[in-house]
């Protein structure tokens, strides 16, 4: 009776044990989505600084990736990882895809350790790309320096005629910034963790076609999105 009380007892933690591992072990995945959440607040925040209503109106996919660091002194290369959105035809955002940025020097400034990044795009086409493999900015879709302002100067892109839209936040004020050459990727893992499954794609996410929970902050995110981007 012993020995079948034990077996009964593995059996039960060989099933349940790895779903609660999963689940317990996104702490950091979801931490990084309450900072995408609150970049993305500082985004909208200063009419002065902010992108374009017209622009984020527009917006087919919207990619935050806080805290950017340098990965080298010599390169000068940087890395960071975030999450990336889709509109929908409803007009509604997708739950968050994660993804990683790396490239060179992004045109940042001298002696910025760390930085945020939005990275605004207008055209569907170019999450596509995303979703089926390595995306680089510049070589797969059309990138620009995003204006910021209500009001664009006479020297902007005023028919915003490129894909992609990129901007930077450092010591605290946005600015459009160069992204050409980084390499955007979705991060399969960090997703798996967040939602707590294995083998989800990028387009089992953006489409609502799967099951899925998202942890309650991808619905703050959400929100955040949408009070902005109608």
């Amino acid at each position: 009776m012993r020995c079948r009380k034990i077996i009964l007892f593995f059996f039960a933690s060989v099933l349940l044990f790895p779903a609660t591992g999963i689940c317990a072990s996104n702490a950091k995945e979801v931490a990084k989505v309450e900072v995408c959440a609150d970049v993305i607040r500082q985004f909208v925040k200063i009419p002065e600084n902010a992108a374009p209503p017209i622009l984020m109106r527009n917006a087919q996919a919207i990619a935050i990736v806080p805290g950017i660091i340098k990965a080298g002194f010599i390169a000068g290369g940087r890395y960071g990882w975030g999450v990336v959105m889709e509109r929908r035809p409803d007009g509604s955002w997708s739950n968050p895809v994660f993804v990683t940025l790396a490239g060179g020097s992004f045109g940042f400034q001298i002696g910025v350790q760390s930085i945020d990044a939005i990275i605004v795009f207008k055209s569907l086409q170019s999450v596509e790309r995303l979703t089926r493999g390595k995306f680089t900015l510049g070589a797969d879709a059309a990138a620009a320096a995003g204006p910021v302002g209500r009001s664009m100067s006479a020297g902007t892109d005023i028919k915003l005629g490129a894909e992609v839209y990129t901007y930077s936040r450092s010591r605290g004020l946005f600015a459009g910034v160069s992204l050409a050459g980084s390499a955007l990727q979705i991060d399969y893992d960090a997703t798996d963790k967040f939602y707590g499954l294995m083998g989800l794609t990028a387009g089992d996410v953006f489409s609502g076609s799967r099951i899925i929970e998202a942890p309650p902050v991808a619905a703050h995110l959400m929100q955040i999105l949408t009070q902005h981007t109608q």
